[in-house]
């Protein structure tokens, strides 16, 4: 019998046995020590899951040869990895410590790079590269230090689910304030409506509105006078005076025929979205009014590892590899291992 373990391949001689000649056959030292022929021990899983949570496979495979002076094969890299991702699908533990008054939550999406294969023995011809649309949420209390996160590659309303399980992982009850804020597309904001409505308000991300004032700018306000005309109506905007900011934009609007329309593009984005612009009271209660969270946890939980150079998806694997990354996000790592069963 054979089984890879931290310290090498160990080896043991057996004795097997058979219920009769073509009987099912009995290994007394496999199901006494709880091992597989050709199996990986626990302690070595943890660590090929935790290389390949952090690197492509290939490297993974290499950190081990170099810190445990062991070969293994990149194909078990990439099994192990997935198997515990796909494990760690839904994991949640209960919110510590007493329930938040007010709850700080975004989502948001982030586009990562997917490969279908091609027909017939060799995949690789004729395969189709695309991007596909990875929603990520976040929540956390007010006083909370770190927030929890969820991820998907499912459906809006699959998204949906998943945000409202990351609020309640964050302390979500009946009585908590929920402020939303992020960059207005329509989807998340009913999303929010579908989740919190009753007991929160969404807030659009003030940097995201404040890139259609800069695009509008030049349009608008005299040459030279374009930063200081931007700067004024972020002033407008943070003193819940959007109505202002539409009126010194609508005289200069561009026809509805022309190639570039920053300045329309700008007023229809404010006009849309006049019942999300309440900076004034995020800012009295000092909750944030950008979504600075959400976008850095795209890129330490989601593109760290799924937009190495070079590297395409299938799509099969995609969602075991983002609950791997969300565990790690969200501090499960260690007790996911401490728990026999998975």
């Amino acid at each position: 019998m054979k089984w890879f373990t931290t310290f090498g391949q160990v080896e043991v001689v057996e004795q097997v046995l058979r219920l009769g000649r073509r009987g099912v056959e009995l290994r007394p030292f496999c199901q006494r020590a709880g091992v597989q022929p050709r199996s990986y021990s626990r302690p070595l899983q943890r660590v090929l899951t935790d290389f390949g949570a952090e690197a492509s496979f290939a490297r993974a495979a290499e950190r081990v040869k170099e810190h445990y002076r062991i070969e293994v094969p990149v194909s078990a890299v990439r099994k192990q990895t997935l198997a515990h991702g796909r494990k760690m699908s839904g994991l949640w533990f209960k919110h510590p410590g007493p329930a938040p008054g007010q709850i700080i939550t975004e989502m948001d999406g982030s586009m990562v790079p997917v490969m279908q294969p091609g027909k017939g023995p060799d995949g690789r011809k004729g395969k189709t590269l695309l991007w596909r649309e990875a929603r990520l949420c976040l929540a956390r209390g007010v006083e909370q230090p770190h927030g929890f996160y969820g991820a998907t590659m499912g459906t809006a309303d699959i998204a949906a689910g998943v945000w409202r399980e990351t609020a309640l992982q964050a302390g979500l009850h009946d009585k908590a304030f929920v402020h939303g804020v992020g960059d207005g597309a329509p989807w998340i904001v009913d999303k929010f409506g579908e989740n919190f409505g009753q007991q929160g308000r969404y807030l659009i991300d003030y940097y995201h509105v404040s890139e259609y004032l800069a695009a509008a700018a030049p349009t608008v306000a005299a040459k030279g006078k374009e930063h200081h005309w931007r700067q004024r109506q972020q002033g407008r905007l943070l003193n819940n005076q959007s109505a202002k900011v539409l009126r010194s934009m609508e005289p200069h609007q561009e026809a509805a025929g022309a190639a570039e329309t920053p300045v329309r593009d700008a007023c229809r984005y404010l006009n849309e979205r006049q019942n999300h612009l309440d900076y004034a009271a995020a800012r009295h209660h000092k909750l944030p009014i950008g979504s600075g969270e959400i976008e850095s946890g795209h890129r330490h939980v989601i593109q760290h590892r799924l937009k190495l150079a070079g590297a395409w998806w299938k799509e099969i694997n995609l969602e075991p590899m983002l609950q791997l990354r969300v565990a790690r996000a969200n501090r499960h790592w260690a007790a996911y291992w401490s728990n026999a069963k998975n």
